[in-house]
């Protein structure tokens, strides 16, 4: 009897002592706490997501998304914003860390998924691939140019402007065509 009472005791200061030494979190207290704090001496990066091009083809959305929830009245589904850039990141590390902290909805194809072995932004705020026509979906663009690689594939630098952007016309509502091959 002594004996489990001093096993008991075991298991209950155990149990205290790691409850005391651990710092429970919810999800949101996570995102809220663990994004960086920029500094004087920080790198920094913008990041903005813009879906503006649905407004002046709202006939072509279903009407399930035809709602400001979806769809912001201005088309910004997140302004401007500076983040820290870490070491190595890419602007697929950016728009990852941004749409968790900023609790954005987004659903994405890895590298080892399809044959273009590159991260494939699939929808952003509910917006996907053909929710607005056969030619709509994300397109990302780095310092007002489309790159020739997928977003997780562009490294960034300090400063650097990255726009997630949502086209109605394969890009060509954008600026950013597709170019052809010489």
């Amino acid at each position: 009897m002594k004996k489990d009472i001093l096993i008991l005791g075991a298991v209950i200061l155990l149990v205290i002592l790691l409850a005391a030494g651990t710092d429970i979190q919810s999800v949101d207290e996570y995102y809220l706490t663990h994004i960086d704090d920029i500094t004087e001496d920080s790198e920094t990066v913008t990041l903005s997501i813009n879906c503006s091009t649905v407004l002046d083809n709202w006939d072509r959305l279903p009407e399930s998304l035809q709602d400001e929830a979806y769809v912001p009245s201005d088309g910004w589904i997140m302004k401007k914003t500076e983040y820290v850039l870490r070491p190595g990141d890419t602007a697929f590390d950016i728009l990852n860390r941004a749409v968790r902290h900023q609790k954005i909805q987004m659903e994405y194809q890895g590298a080892d998924a399809n044959v273009y072995n590159s991260v494939y932004i699939q929808g952003i705020h509910y917006l996907y691939e053909y929710s607005c026509g056969p030619l709509s979906g994300w397109m990302y663009r780095v310092n007002g140019e489309f790159p020739d690689c997928g977003c997780d594939a562009y490294q960034l630098k300090d400063g650097d402007r990255i726009e997630f952007i949502y086209t109605c016309d394969l890009g060509r509502d954008i600026g950013g065509e597709m170019r052809k091959e010489e």
